[in-house]
């Protein structure tokens, strides 16, 4: 089958090693199905897995891609939690210290079909598109939780987002827009900001920027480069949450305004079944949709790649079959 794979890790030139072609199809466990895939999208952990970060050479080769949206062995459109839990873990997935996302343990759903538990299928709504729906149980799922789940924020607050122009940063701004909160965002270029205010952010500010007033939270996947302005930007008693790194993971800590200011900094990764339930149920009541910067087929991967390792991204990359 046609699938999107590495075989070997490119700590330094990732796309190098990026492999579209033929891999056996899976073969379904007991208490799993097998998945004919209608759309994935491509996320950040992709590179990464190319990198051999987070996927050792040992367990190559692997069809990458986190999420999916398909059909099931009955013929139900189906949407994929990737977040794979052991058989006997209850309660919050996420924290199941063994738990792993699809193409880490397991092969990944950037494939004509991929095998997934029984246990990780929802139903996908007849509003959603295929591409919509797999934009879902990764990026928009993280940024659902980040924001209702870890956050601990009100409706009528101030939430700084940094990176405009993100998967998880356009579902951040369209999530909380729909949901009440003040969103005010930070993007490289004008073209990315302009981008973030149609979206539904109330002001968009260059990278590093001077806020007008410091804001109640800051919602952080990029890292390095932006950790410094994000602990900067908090009021007394603020919230700083992150899910991701994509600058570097060791920014300065800058301890002293942690606890002078008494700023929480909350850790949050993807998110459970039910949150995923949850968002899904959210996108059909109130009408809102992923941000799809480009829509390609699968055979076309290498442009999606290319276009978020180049950062010309305005939202989320889809590849369908």
């Amino acid at each position: 089958m046609l699938a999107v794979f590495v075989a070997t890790p490119a700590p330094k030139d990732p796309l190098s090693v990026l492999e579209v072609g033929d891999r056996p199809e899976p073969v379904a466990p007991d208490g799993w199905t097998t998945i004919q895939v209608k759309a994935v999208s491509l996320n950040h952990h992709d590179l990464f897995s190319l990198q051999g970060i987070g996927l050792p050479a040992e367990r190559m080769p692997m069809i990458l891609g986190t999420d999916a949206s398909g059909i099931d062995e009955d013929g139900n459109e189906v949407v994929v939690h990737g977040v794979i839990s052991t058989p006997d873990w209850m309660g919050d997935e996420t924290l199941d210290p063994k738990r792993s996302l699809l193409s880490e343990v397991h092969q990944g759903s950037m494939a004509e079909k991929v095998a997934v538990p029984k246990r990780n299928l929802l139903p996908k709504p007849a509003e959603l598109s295929f591409a919509e729906a797999a934009c879902l149980p990764t990026a928009w799922l993280t940024a659902y939780r980040m924001l209702f789940v870890k956050s601990g924020l009100r409706p009528g607050q101030t939430v700084l987002v940094q990176g405009a122009s993100g998967g998880v940063a356009t579902a951040l701004i369209v999530l909380g827009r729909a949901a009440g909160y003040r969103i005010w965002v930070t993007g490289r270029s004008e073209e990315k900001r302009a981008a973030a205010l149609a979206l539904g952010a109330e002001q968009a500010f260059e990278s590093g920027a001077r806020l007008p007033e410091r804001v109640d939270g800051v919602m952080e996947t990029v890292g390095e480069a932006t950790w410094s302005h994000s602990i900067k930007s908090l009021k007394p008693g603020g919230v700083l949450v992150t899910s991701g790194a994509t600058t570097g993971f060791n920014p300065g800590a800058e301890l002293n305004r942690v606890f002078f200011t008494q700023l929480s900094v909350v850790g949050s990764t993807m998110g459970t079944k039910a949150e995923l339930e949850a968002l899904i149920q959210m996108c059909a009541v109130t009408g809102i949709r992923p941000q799809i910067d480009v829509e390609l087929p699968l055979a076309q991967a290498r442009d999606g790649f290319e276009r978020m390792l180049e950062g010309r991204t305005n939202g989320k990359i889809a590849f369908t079959l």
